[in-house]
């Protein structure tokens, strides 16, 4: 099983700093999780049901009515490769390693390229796989590109699966509303554990043509969503004031947290993402490791082609205050904090 984000207590045993006290900003979820709201006995007690709603909201939500809800997108990052021709596929590096692990592990061929190569490499493959934004790395493609690329595939009966986990924050940039429909080979997952912050409800869609949502319900077997976590994806995607507040927050978030780690990356190569900051750095190493001894945890990528560290949204005030204070030890006294002032 590949490793991710969130690996808290492997993190408490090796530093020998209790579980409670560590800020974790290795994830990329939002630290605002989405209110859950008293859930009712019944949704406890009886099996859940496809008509309870849950489509109509996301219909709603993603602007589309060609659908199909799973347990998380994990779910159709795992079985999509197992129900499109086996052939030659194209991965982004870097990306979300789940994409080309399990594309190999049901016998494609996969080819990793950056994305500068994206429009000459599309028209060698079967099937073309992006995140938008992508992880970890926070690289945009323009929707006409894709739209361009999804076409020139669409004329050799080939497919395109964009990933849109963490587009929810910058909706005008998704491509969901064409897939199954103008672009029959589009492919869109979508996953309220992001931008929603409910990662542990295990809740996510696909956008595809009938034949394909009708494979993958049909994989994933009876009730892949529990009745509690379709009580709250409901509400969650029908809250459009929750929605418009919550950009608004993640934006100036992720904007503060940019300048936040501008001590270190004397380069100006940061990206940012509503919900994470990309920081490529020769040094990530080092400052993973400095940041874990003050029980700060962010993710680390050592691949040749993906040095950095991805930093996700501290959340209260104090986790603001601590992982500045943390910055300001490794930067040494000049370190100018958010509001601009020396420290």
């Amino acid at each position: 099983m590949l490793e991710h984000g969130g690996r808290r207590r492997a993190a408490a045993r090796r530093y020998g700093i209790p579980e409670a006290d560590w800020l974790d900003l290795s994830t990329g979820i939002s630290p605002h999780a989405y209110p859950v709201p008293a859930i009712a006995a019944e949704d406890w007690l009886r099996l859940p049901e496809d008509d309870d709603g849950l489509l109509d909201a996301a219909t709603a939500y993603y602007g589309t009515a060609r659908l199909v809800a799973l347990a998380g997108s994990q779910q159709a990052i795992q079985g999509l490769p197992f129900l499109l021709p086996r052939g030659r596929v194209g991965v982004l590096a870097p990306t979300y390693a789940e994409h080309p692990h399990h594309w190999q592990r049901a016998g494609h061929e996969v080819i990793r390229f950056a994305a500068a190569a994206l429009p000459a490499v599309a028209d060698t493959l079967d099937t073309l796989v992006v995140c938008q934004p992508n992880n970890p790395d926070a690289g945009c493609i323009a929707p006409a590109v894709l739209i361009d690329v999804a076409e020139r595939l669409q004329a050799r009966e080939g497919h395109l699966v964009v990933d849109e986990a963490f587009i929810d924050a910058t909706p005008e940039a998704s491509v969901i509303t064409l897939a199954g429909a103008r672009l029959p080979n589009l492919i869109v997952l979508r996953s309220l554990g992001k931008f929603f912050g409910l990662a542990g409800a295990r809740v996510g869609f696909v956008a595809a043509r009938p034949d394909l949502l009708t494979a993958l319900r049909e994989a994933a077997g009876p009730w892949p969503l529990c009745g509690p976590a379709r009580t709250v994806a409901r509400r969650a995607l029908a809250d459009t004031a929750w929605q418009d507040v919550m950009r608004r927050t993640l934006a100036e978030a992720s904007a503060r947290l940019a300048r936040l780690l501008a001590p270190l990356d004397p380069q100006g190569a940061r990206r940012v993402n509503p919900l994470f900051v990309w920081l490529p750095t020769p040094a990530a190493e080092s400052i993973a490791a400095a940041l874990a001894r003050q029980g700060i945890l962010v993710r680390h990528f050592a691949a040749p082609d993906c040095q950095g560290l991805r930093f996700g949204l501290p959340g209260a005030e104090n986790d603001w205050q601590r992982l500045e204070a943390a910055i300001r030890a490794l930067t040494g006294p000049a370190t100018r904090n958010d509001s601009g002032a020396t420290a």
